[in-house]
């Protein structure tokens, strides 16, 4: 039976909510703050039903950011994610900590955490708050689950959108960064007559593929069926600290970036010659070479070992520097290019989709429809010229 008593200028109830476990003494749980005595009689009977149904959830003391970083951990282990999904998780949720860090997490309430993603829209773009919402659902879903909320605030929440001009719509198409037909076939026949080793099979890979640097590095021969002409994309390299010797190879970004390549005979002949100069590079380190069957490699410095990301960015600002091009482009905008031109030779935006390996993708989608509308615009022009000729 519940006690309530009046207690400074509002009500209090206690109710007895079962045993310790540990030392077989009764436990108890008062709650204050009420207006009236009315409304101490409601809560308590509330709690008393739940405790009868056995459906009472003890509030937890535990902090947002105690229980974050159990969660990090908990992650961290499922063996599901890959580790630079974690690090970007950890960012993502180091974004609400300080608004909700030294709180409880069941004092947390829908109104504080909408008021979090209204604030932080402030300060991040679209994409980024999206991240940052996913990953709070995340973390407050897992404390549900381990019975340490009732309630989840993050359910209903929505990450606020502003509504984009024509003016801020044609901005974005003109940020995509890719290379036109004629200033690709530039920038290749520089690698080829003044890159440095390697530099033509690397940029001719990305450009006529359109995988990701990461994918690039973590390529292997075994990927690659020379008589079929296909590559196969099954894993990406990862490497933050940029030591050559440190680097991770894991799973793909999404599973959708599994997926296979056709090539063309100019792309495979490259292939074979680059091969042959590997097996020599290989024969004139054959005591030292790393041997792990990658296909882009260190050179002179720990040859073998799979070249890194950062250094394909650097060879190719200094190739564009050559060519005249600009200078902010960079590998990714070889993928947008490979989009354009696929675009502009007729095929479909599904088809594209499945070559990137992408499921839905907004930047390859206006990139389509940009070329794209080009083409209709012919299109219509030849119809009109059709009938002005009956």
């Amino acid at each position: 039976m519940a006690y309530i008593r009046k207690k400074g200028k509002g009500w209090q109830y206690t109710v007895n909510i079962g045993i310790d476990p540990v030392t077989g003494e009764r436990k108890q749980k008062a709650k204050g703050g009420f207006k009236t005595k009315k409304e101490a009689q409601i809560a308590a009977a509330i709690l008393e039903q739940e405790i009868a149904n056995k459906t009472y959830i003890p509030e937890s003391n535990k902090t947002f950011e105690q229980f974050v970083d159990e969660w990090l951990h908990m992650y961290e282990h499922s063996g599901k994610v890959k580790i630079s999904t974690v690090r970007v998780r950890k960012h993502e949720s180091d974004n609400l900590k300080p608004y909700f860090a030294k709180l409880k997490l069941v004092d947390i309430t829908k109104t504080m955490y909408q008021n979090a993603l209204n604030d932080l829209k402030t300060k991040f773009a679209e994409n980024t708050l999206s991240g940052i919402h996913s990953t709070g659902r995340m973390i407050f879903k897992k404390a549900l689950e381990m019975d340490l909320i009732k309630n989840d605030p993050t359910k209903f929440a929505y990450v606020p959108k502003s509504k984009k001009t024509i003016e801020e719509i044609e901005q974005e198409e003109n940020k995509i960064k890719y290379l036109e037909k004629n200033e690709l076939a530039k920038f290749l026949r520089t690698a080829k007559e003044d890159g440095l080793p390697q530099d033509y099979i690397i940029f001719l890979l990305l450009s006529y593929t359109g995988m990701r640097a990461g994918e690039l590095c973590a390529l292997k021969w075994k990927d690659i069926d020379l008589e079929e002409g296909t590559i196969n994309i099954t894993k990406t390299y990862y490497n933050p600290t940029n030591n050559t010797m440190k680097y991770q190879i894991l799973t793909p970004k999404t599973e959708s970036s599994k997926r296979s390549i056709e090539i063309d005979d100019t792309l495979v002949k490259a292939l074979e010659e680059h091969k042959r100069l590997q097996n020599e590079l290989k024969m004139r380190f054959r005591k030292t070479y790393y041997d792990q069957d990658f296909v882009i490699t260190k050179i002179d410095n720990y040859p073998g070992y799979p070249e890194m990301i950062k250094v394909i960015e650097n060879r190719m600002r200094r190739l564009l520097k050559k060519s005249g091009l600009p200078e902010t482009l960079t590998p990714h905008s070889l993928r947008h290019t490979h989009v354009s031109l696929l675009a502009e030779a007729g095929v479909g935006l599904q088809e594209i989709m499945d070559r990137l390996g992408h499921k839905d993708d907004d930047v390859t989608r206006n990139v389509y429809w940009h070329v794209t509308k080009t083409r209709k615009k012919e299109a219509a022009q030849k119809f009109a010229e059709l009938m002005n000729g009956l």
